[in-house]
């Protein structure tokens, strides 16, 4: 990272000192898709043009994205004109001072590994990931406390950055929003997925979490692993 890079990325964080903006900023990432002004000045409890001026701010440092599209779905005369929405950018924050290059060594380490590409070599990665996993819940105490098994799942992974969203129902499946592996899954997925599928099991043997399951799920914008199991 160059040195205006580096400062644009602190005049971005910089934006969200703002309380008010802080608060739309972290209803926004919340709600996983995207959010109109009204929307999103009803639920933080504001003034509609005080929410579109903070969300345009949150634009400005690239922090959200914006587009425009009806809400009523209709077109032609008539149809009125189009709302302006919001949504996280697909820009990634990631200030240390002083600055350390800690995803460059996770870069070259993993194109190493892939080029290797040995069975054993792979295995021994998802061992490690998984004891790494059951580390992580050791020292986490999301996934204690109330709630049923997949609740409890959930609140460790929110812990790691994981963005959890549920489904409804008593049986249910929680994907996940956010891969912190994201640079790193886009050049090695053979690599990086498996190793986060073996470091969620791990995390999930180490809470004692009974009847939920992680599994490869990929889609687009979203982590490759899901759970499913029950919520009670």
């Amino acid at each position: 990272m160059n040195s205006k890079e580096f400062a644009k990325q602190l005049e971005g964080l910089a934006a969200l000192d703002e309380p008010v903006r802080r608060k739309l900023y972290l209803y926004v990432v919340g709600r996983g898709g995207d959010v109109s002004r009204d929307e999103a000045a009803r639920s933080t409890r504001v003034s509609r043009a005080l929410a579109a001026f903070h969300l345009d701010k949150l634009v400005e440092a690239d922090l959200l994205q914006a587009t425009f599209r009806r809400l009523s779905g209709r077109k032609g005369p008539g149809a009125g004109r189009p709302s302006k929405l919001y949504r996280r950018s697909s820009a990634q924050f990631d200030v240390s001072l002083p600055q350390r290059r800690y995803e460059l060594a996770a870069h070259v380490l993993a194109h190493a590994l892939a080029k290797a590409g040995a069975g054993a070599t792979l295995e021994a990665l998802r061992n490690a990931a998984r004891e790494w996993g059951k580390r992580l819940a050791e020292e986490s105490a999301a996934g204690t406390g109330r709630g049923g098994p997949l609740s409890r799942a959930a609140r460790a992974l929110k812990a790691l950055g994981f963005e959890p969203q549920g489904t409804t129902g008593g049986e249910g499946e929680v994907v996940l929003r956010n891969c912190p592996f994201d640079s790193l899954r886009t050049e090695s997925r053979d690599l990086i997925c498996p190793m986060n599928l073996a470091l969620i099991e791990g995390l999930l043997a180490g809470l004692g979490v009974k009847g939920v399951r992680a599994r490869l799920a990929p889609h687009a914008g979203t982590c490759c692993v899901a759970l499913k199991g029950s919520r009670r």
